[in-house]
């Protein structure tokens, strides 16, 4: 078998490997991409993508209950969960294939299969037990990403007990459900099926939901959960699950004591594991942290030509962070000018349930943790005219300041559409911006923006509408 040479070989296809590859490629390298299952990943074929698709269905479907309060009626409102499930997996199929179309215009070669290490700038590429290829490169990127993480005696069986990818096609609507894990991935499902319907229960075993969000949003987040009819329990911890034919039995620990909840499903969002199995790590100075990858600013291993980005290479597991350190990784592999290494205080995060939830830089508690003297504002959705108008009145943008130098430390919102307004304060810590530069922007009016100046406005003492 002749070996094929390329200038940078990716190891997967998700939005940290095809994002690096394309860049490769437009900087006039020869350039492979490795991926044994969806071109796009898991966040465009079993994630972000096609959460959102089916989120959408249930913000639809929760509109269709308040008609009447936009003077507005319907008869006979219901739902058919293989249409939403069938309509979600359209979305992913057909960007899926916008991937594929992407990688081809930028004249990228892309391998089905897996990719494997076989010592220094060579790698095989193997399927069904057979090796179908070996490549060189001199450059080699890590973008395998990650699974779910499986805990004992909470191992998902696909009928009974549900990992994200059972989550997204279900082929009825259960009436009940136990979600394990408060993070962004078990608040957006327990978001849908609540908003579809189902009784719904959250097992966290934290102190709070949203454990990464400052805590004032996260305690909102709760109170509105709960308020939709959502049952949250916190500092608590599912110890076993005992199946049968009627359901699920799951014996939950808290300290108050020990209680059992019946439901028809339960959902694991408990995490992720690095998939770094079987691709021949063993045979090079890779390291692994936890798991993870161990990478410096570069993107760079321990192994020369040897890069790792993505979930992969650790925290925040989010696609956009992904995307960024391959642009990273390939530009400084380029030696293009001006490239310079990730600042992970300014990826904004995102939770995609109803209220949305979103964030960027340092929480309060983080702040004054760091030493920092801050300045907080806060303004309310039901200050502002057009989240009236919405009929969205509920949700709060909250800004951190650093009291001495006016810098932007962080910034953190719940509501209407706050997943689409995080970007403007995500540009304004790109830019090191101070209070004086927010304060001097015109907002446009009317806007749920608004309140993004009311917020800094009122760390101030100047807010005007509130």
């Amino acid at each position: 078998m002749s070996t094929k040479n390329f200038d940078v070989v990716v190891i997967g296809g998700g939005p940290g490997g095809y994002v690096a590859a394309i860049r490769a490629a437009q900087l006039g390298l020869n350039t492979a991409v490795i991926e044994a299952n969806h071109l796009g990943g898991i966040c465009l074929n079993w994630g972000c993508i096609p959460t959102k698709a089916l989120l959408r269905s249930s913000e639809t479907f929760h509109m269709l209950h308040k008609l009447e309060e936009f003077g507005l009626s319907a008869k006979d409102v219901g739902f058919d969960i293989k249409k939403i499930v069938e309509r979600s997996r359209g979305v992913a199929a057909q960007l899926s294939g916008g991937i594929k179309h992407l990688l081809k215009k930028n004249k990228v070669t892309v391998f089905d299969g897996w990719g494997k290490l076989q010592g220094a700038g060579k790698v095989t590429v193997e399927k069904d037990g057979k090796t179908l290829e070996t490549l060189s490169a001199k450059h080699i990127i890590i973008a395998t990403g990650a699974r779910a993480r499986v805990l004992t005696g909470l191992e998902p069986d696909g009928k009974q007990v549900w990992t994200y990818k059972e989550a997204m096609v279900p082929e009825e609507m259960p009436k009940s459900l136990l979600v394990v894990g408060s993070g962004a991935i078990g608040i957006e499902f327990a978001s849908f099926y609540r908003s579809m319907g189902a009784q719904v229960t959250v097992v966290e075993v934290m102190d709070r939901i949203l454990p990464v969000e400052d805590e004032e949003i996260s305690a909102m987040a709760q109170k509105a959960f709960e308020k939709q009819g959502m049952k949250i329990m916190t500092g608590a911890k599912v110890t076993k699950l005992d199946k049968a034919k009627s359901g699920v039995t799951a014996h939950v620990e808290t300290a108050k004591g020990k209680q059992e909840i019946k439901v028809d499903v339960v959902i694991s969002a408990v995490g992720i594991v690095a998939n770094t199995e079987d691709m021949g790590l063993d045979k090079t100075k890779v390291k692994l942290d936890r798991g993870h990858i161990v990478t410096n600013e570069w993107l760079e291993t321990d192994e020369k030509g040897v890069y790792a980005i993505g979930d992969v290479a650790g925290a925040p597991w989010l696609a956009h962070k992904a995307s960024h350190e391959g642009i990273i990784c390939i530009e400084k592999i380029a030696g293009v000018k001006g490239v310079h290494p990730m600042n992970k205080t300014n990826i904004p995060g995102c939770t995609y349930a109803h209220p949305q939830v979103a964030s960027v830089g340092y929480t309060e508690a983080k702040a004054k943790e760091l030493g920092y003297k801050i300045k907080v504002g806060r303004f309310p959705f039901i200050g502002n005219g057009k989240a009236i108008a919405l009929g969205e009145p509920e949700g709060l943008v909250k800004t951190i300041f650093d009291e001495k130098t006016g810098e932007l430390l962080g910034a953190h919102m719940i509501g209407a559409e706050v997943t689409e307004m995080i970007q403007g304060y995500g540009i304004a810590k790109t830019l090191e911006t101070t209070e004086a530069e927010l304060m001097h922007t015109i907002f446009p009016h009317p806007t749920l923006s608004e309140m993004m100046h009311e917020s800094v406005l009122a760390a101030y003492g100047k807010a005007i509408h509130f």
